[in-house]
């Protein structure tokens, strides 16, 4: 189904009510959505404050992946992990959850989505398995999370995909892996990917552009992506290759230019063992953190000399968020690292830790 551009333009304007577990009384501010799961293998949402606090969980039906937090800052949409087809809407001021959608039979999330700059629409990244493409599902959050179609993402395998500041710009990573829900997590074109940064005007629906990596590159998935403060489009790679391989794992690309890989010691890179699971930017634009679970690192760039300044061993670190003057990181064994402070859960966090703050 193509979206109806003209309903698109004006941004037209499924509940249900589930006990909510908290854990903190004081109606401290929200700051921090992630996923997690729980000590008696179970799924769950977790809101938290500022200082890693859990202020209250919600339950889900099996892996969550990521959180669009809408505009004000008043709700999260928790997205199912590639391929789940649920979503779930959070009300972080009454802490508590407030609506539940799903994606079409023939769609599945892929874990990520942003808000339109006015909170009336929400965008998720969806993969058309049956065609091997991937299209932004376009849901009208005043009517519910009714889905009222659909743009091209000009790629396969969407994954992350963020609005720009000028709210009609948005940034698409196509992780360029054809997957299908009848062979989960199965990868089914490593022979033939095509990972890309699709720019589309999501007002019209238009791709404004699409950027490829060099054919030599055709193997590493772009998936994870964060914008500068200088307005460059950071981003962290998983390669497909062989294990032997030595290949860059993060680059920069900048609307109308071209793709640059950032140049690195060798040793760093494969200490990441082919796999960056998030990318976050500082809140004064000039710090990019890149996390590998499976590397156990977390490497901090400056964003101006693109030079690594900074490499943390944190098993199992995947989450990372501004924080304060740094970042607050989260990994697979329940710790929440922030600058000066660590707190640990008894849980483990998936891969991503989503901001709550006002644009």
């Amino acid at each position: 189904m193509a979206i109806d551009r003209r309903r698109l333009l004006t941004g037209l304007g499924a509940s249900g009510a589930l006990a909510v577990t908290h854990f903190a009384h004081a109606r401290t501010q929200a700051a921090f959505v992630a996923c997690c799961k729980t000590g008696d293998g179970s799924f769950a949402a977790a809101i938290l404050d500022e200082d890693a606090n859990i202020l209250f969980t919600e339950a889900l039906d099996a892996r969550g992946h990521d959180a669009a937090i809408g505009p004000d800052g008043d709700v999260a949409v928790v997205f199912a992990r590639r391929p789940g087809r649920f979503a779930l809407v959070l009300d972080l001021h009454n802490r508590r959850r407030v609506a539940a959608f799903s994606s079409p039979d023939d769609r599945h999330f892929c874990g990520h989505g942003f808000f339109s700059q006015d909170g009336r629409l929400l965008f998720a990244t969806e993969n058309d398995f049956e065609r091997a493409r991937g299209v932004l599902g376009v849901y009208d959050v005043a009517a519910g999370y009714r889905r009222i179609g659909e743009i091209d993402s000009s790629g396969v395998g969407p994954h992350e995909a963020l609005l720009l500041r000028d709210g009609r710009t948005a940034i698409i990573a196509n992780g360029g892996i054809a997957t299908h829900p009848n062979y989960p997590r199965q990868k089914l074109n490593l022979a033939n990917m095509q990972p890309s940064i699709a720019v589309m005007n999501i007002e019209t629906g238009d791709v404004i552009e699409t950027a490829m990596l060099p054919p030599e590159l055709y193997q590493l998935s772009i998936r994870h992506i964060a914008a500068a403060g200088d307005g460059t489009i950071w981003f962290g790679g998983q390669y497909e290759g062989a294990a032997q391989d030595s290949v860059p794992l993060v680059g920069r690309y900048r609307p109308g230019g071209t793709i640059a890989l950032i140049e690195a010691p060798s040793a760093l890179y494969r200490s990441m063992r082919h796999y960056i699971g998030s990318v976050a930017v500082s809140g004064d634009g000039a710090r990019i953190a890149t996390t590998s679970p499976r590397g156990g690192r977390a490497i901090i760039w400056d964003a101006a000399t693109q030079a690594p300044i900074e490499s943390r061993a944190i098993a199992d670190v995947c989450g990372a968020a501004p924080a304060g003057d740094g970042f607050a990181l989260s990994d697979g064994q329940g710790g929440m690292r922030q600058p000066g402070a660590e707190r640990m859960h008894p849980l483990a966090w998936d891969n991503h830790l989503a901001t709550i703050a006002l644009r």
